[in-house]
């Protein structure tokens, strides 16, 4: 694995100075990037290998993957990225057994999460998107649900309901049925410390926004203020399918959002771009309506 250090529209390789972590892939500072959403000459090139497609087997993606330089050193930024796609394939080749397995074991069979996972097991309860995005006005591809997917992706292609996804979160927020308190705790803190600065510095592309850090696998709130309503230490995130949800373990609260807007229009189609910025605005009209909805 290399490094590609980006002068200008060039991408110049680097030696790695130190392995991989599982924490910098947690925290998604392990330099892995995605090809959709912004424009980089490293992330040229993921785009141009494929990867960010949805309908590659597993050793494919690997494969590809491999053959990829890391936008930066590990431990250097933090950038989200493919790291959660990694992290489901090594936890697969640890267990032998298959990401859908092992979150049936180990999530949604202890939370009764009965309609969750890779495959809608009825078609007709599937909720369907737009046709197309109200605010482009463009067509909208979601990725195929109704049969087993290529690859088990740790970063897409998941199925729930908003019953299931809640149960999920209220075991994240009072910490039983899935993990310990404690661990709980250390998810959801920020990891990122100096990077954060690092992060807004970079503008747009700096995910969780100010007044964010990021835990592991979440954005953090770090204190009071910012630019929408919530408590220091609430946790939250979004999907490109259009979801969102946030919890805020100081006024017990868990709540999610399911839209019919994704936020990538084509999932099967990353090299296109199409982007909408609508469910974005929607999650975060929600959470303001959320917090004022509190007596």
């Amino acid at each position: 694995v290399k490094v590609g250090r980006e002068v200008g529209e060039e991408v110049a390789l680097e030696a790695l100075r130190r392995p991989l972590t599982v924490y910098d892939l947690l925290r998604h500072t392990a330099g892995f990037t995605y090809g959709v959403f912004f424009r980089s000459p490293v992330k040229r090139l993921y785009l141009e290998a494929g990867v960010d497609r949805f309908d590659l087997p597993r050793e494919e993606f690997l494969t590809r993957l491999a053959s990829l330089p890391l936008r930066f050193q590990p431990g250097e930024a933090f950038e989200y990225g493919l790291s959660t796609d990694v992290l489901g394939h090594l936890l697969e080749a640890m267990a032998g057994k298959s990401l859908a397995e092992l979150l049936n074991e180990r999530v949604f069979s202890p939370l009764g999460m009965w309609d969750s996972g890779f495959v809608a097991q009825d078609p007709t309860r599937l909720a369907q998107p737009f046709s197309r995005d109200p605010e482009t006005g463009r067509s909208i591809r979601l990725i195929p649900v109704e049969a087993e997917p290529p690859r088990y992706a740790g970063g897409l292609g998941g199925v729930s309901t908003a019953w299931d996804y809640l149960r999920f979160l209220e075991a994240l927020r009072m910490g039983r049925g899935v993990l310990h308190p404690s661990l709980c705790r250390l998810m959801t803190q920020d990891h990122l410390g100096p990077l954060y600065e690092a992060g807004l510095r970079r503008g747009l592309e700096y995910t969780p926004g100010p007044g964010y850090g990021f835990g592991l696998g979440v954005a953090v709130r770090l204190g009071p203020g910012g630019l929408a309503p919530g408590s220091p230490g609430d946790f939250y995130w979004w999907g490109f399918a259009g979801t969102y949800f946030l919890v805020d373990p100081a006024l017990e609260l868990s709540a999610l959002l399911f839209t019919q807007a994704p936020n990538l229009l084509s999932v099967l189609e990353p090299e296109r771009a199409l982007h909408s910025r609508l469910g974005q605005r929607l999650g975060l009209a929600f959470r303001t309506l959320v917090y004022g909805a509190l007596s």
